[in-house]
């Protein structure tokens, strides 16, 4: 790893990052001994500023970032550093040290999740489809999800793309509605696919 540690004033930025949810965590500083001390550790160390001292994040909350990876930007002059979280990584209690809920994040599928919600909540269903859906009940969204599916199937032998793919977008989206139905997200389908991962 070519590092200019000290051409940069002896600290480098090291941004941190999730290194399953990919979301930035918070941005430190490090020194050649903090993260000589991060390699051998394998706990995220910087070099504070204003304690002016080596600091491992989580030495007194616990609230350890457990390394997982390190590379440097094409320059050499900032870090990017994976790590795992070990409880919340901003010292207010925050997942984040911009406030936000450390989540996967699956761009739209995520804001669509989102919108369903909120149509669910709105619960206008005169205007809304999905909240005539969530006004039907469990066992209607499941019949139409299972039709979806069908629907898939019968396209997925014929030659139209098209038609598969919007058959496709039919059931992710009815799916998603029967996952809010039952009480969960895409992100809990997820976690059971990543314990079966071996």
């Amino acid at each position: 790893m070519n590092i200019d540690i000290k051409s940069s004033h002896g600290l480098i930025p090291a941004i941190i990052q999730d290194s399953e949810t990919k979301n930035v965590l918070m941005l430190g500083y490090m020194n050649e001994e903090s993260l000589q001390k991060t390699i051998d550790t394998q706990k995220v160390t910087f070099y504070s500023r204003s304690k002016q001292r080596l600091w491992t994040k989580g030495e007194e909350s616990g609230n350890f970032l457990n390394l997982v990876s390190i590379k440097n930007d094409c320059d050499g002059d900032t870090l990017l550093i994976q790590a795992k979280p070990v409880g919340p990584t901003c010292h207010t209690g925050a997942d984040t040290c911009w406030q936000e809920e450390n989540k996967e994040n699956y761009g739209f599928i995520s804001e669509l999740e989102k919108t369903i919600a909120v149509r669910r909540e709105n619960a206008d269903s005169e205007k809304s489809y999905v909240a005539s859906l969530f006004e039907k009940g469990i066992n209607k969204i499941a019949q139409k999800v299972g039709e979806e599916a069908v629907e898939v199937v019968i396209e997925a032998k014929d030659d139209n793309d098209d038609l598969f793919l919007s058959e496709s977008a039919d059931l992710l989206f009815h799916y998603l509605i029967l996952l809010q139905a039952k009480g969960f997200q895409l992100n809990d389908v997820v976690d059971v696919l990543k314990k079966r991962q071996k």
